[in-house]
């Protein structure tokens, strides 16, 4: 039964004794703790006798050398050799000044912020590569046997990234092709030229813009919904679940959205491609009056279809890397929600980030090519 702590004064000629009662631990403690230091304040050659104490925990050790003050000395104590083992740990841990650390500032603070940044890039290439490496052996085990690719999940993300992506990817290319046709057809009027927007729309939307709106909206929309499913999924322990039962995480999770991904991002290009060059001659039709079959025939004998499937060349690789990335940030996620917000904001600042450094990279290649 738990005895509440207390404690009596005892007064002498040689000196007074604190006698402590009960149990001296946090539960117990109370007021008993500020009355003993009340108690003894002013008074010298002070001696605690701990003997007829039950239980003492670290917070009744604490309450009775707090009371002693800074002379606390354990050759006044009368306790059991535990009592004053206890009392003698916490005595050195109160004791312990704590370590202030300067920090680095300066060209210093900066050094260490670049080596910093070098280890963690170090530390990223490496992961990427592994990352890379299993998805390829995920993709040469189910293109040796099909059997093992999860058809439902693969239908599911394809519906999710493509079909429901579809509206969004339709309007913004829609509005691209206006403001590139009105642009275009501002600018070439002080010329005269105002015939050639045709072939500006044609070029920057089958080319370039279709692609890359299209890729840059799956960045935001795929790659972070991605990076958040399986970074939840890594909170929970749902994939160290998976991996106990046998399951491959890369085919479960990283497969079908990367499957996924390889059939919708060309769809989604085509759409994007009709709607920005619907949205060039809806602007050239207005303020050039020039009709749609005007428009047409332009874009077939100056532009030609093999703009568009130089613009269509890049999906594939697109989509490998926005389903690439999201995924690997997923399985990065720690076991808290910043880290789950900072990985998805990584997912879709990187992906971004590559969809524009793939497409210098291809237009630097085409011209090359002199394509």
């Amino acid at each position: 039964m738990r005895k509440p702590a207390a404690f009596r004064l005892q007064k002498a000629p040689e000196g007074a004794t604190v006698v402590l009662l009960g149990d001296w631990t946090a539960e117990a403690l109370a007021d008993a703790g500020r009355g003993i230091g009340e108690t003894v304040d002013g008074l010298r050659n002070i001696t605690f006798d701990l003997r007829k104490i039950q239980r003492m925990d670290t917070a009744g050790a604490h309450a009775v050398i707090r009371a002693a003050g800074e002379g606390f000395d354990l050759s006044r104590v009368q306790a059991r050799p535990e009592t004053l083992r206890l009392l003698e740990l916490v005595n050195d841990a109160t004791r312990v000044q704590p370590v202030r650390r300067t920090e680095p500032k300066g060209f210093y603070e900066l050094t260490i912020r670049i080596g910093k940044g070098v280890v963690n890039l170090g530390k990223d290439g490496f992961d990427t590569m592994a990352f890379v490496g299993h998805l390829l052996v995920v993709l040469g085990r189910s293109i040796s046997d099909p059997k093992r690719i999860r058809w439902a999940a693969v239908v599911s993300q394809m519906e999710r990234a493509g079909l429901d992506a579809l509206p969004i990817v339709a309007t913004t290319s829609f509005f691209i092709g206006a403001v590139v046709g009105l642009l275009g057809a501002n600018m070439l009027r002080q010329f005269g030229a105002e015939v050639f927007a045709v072939e500006l729309i044609g070029i920057a939307v089958l080319r370039e813009f279709n692609i890359i709106i299209t890729a840059v909206l799956l960045a935001g929309r795929s790659a972070s919904s991605f990076a958040a499913e399986i970074g939840s999924m890594k909170m929970n322990q749902e994939i160290d679940a998976m991996q106990v039962l046998g399951v491959d995480p890369y085919e479960a999770l990283v497969f079908p959205r990367f499957f996924a991904l390889l059939f919708t991002i060309p769809l989604l290009t085509f759409v994007a491609t009709l709607a920005g060059l619907i949205g060039g001659l809806v602007v050239i039709w207005s303020v050039l009056d020039l009709g749609p079959a005007f428009f047409l025939q332009r874009l077939i004998d100056n532009v030609g279809v093999h703009q568009f499937w130089i613009g269509l060349s890049k999906a594939p690789v697109m989509a490998a890397v926005i389903a690439g990335i999201g995924c690997r940030q997923g399985l990065e996620v720690g076991g808290d929600v910043e880290s789950l917000g900072r990985r998805v904001t990584a997912a879709v600042v990187h992906a971004i980030f590559a969809i524009i450094m793939i497409d210098a990279a291809f237009a630097l290649i085409y011209m090359e090519l002199d394509l």
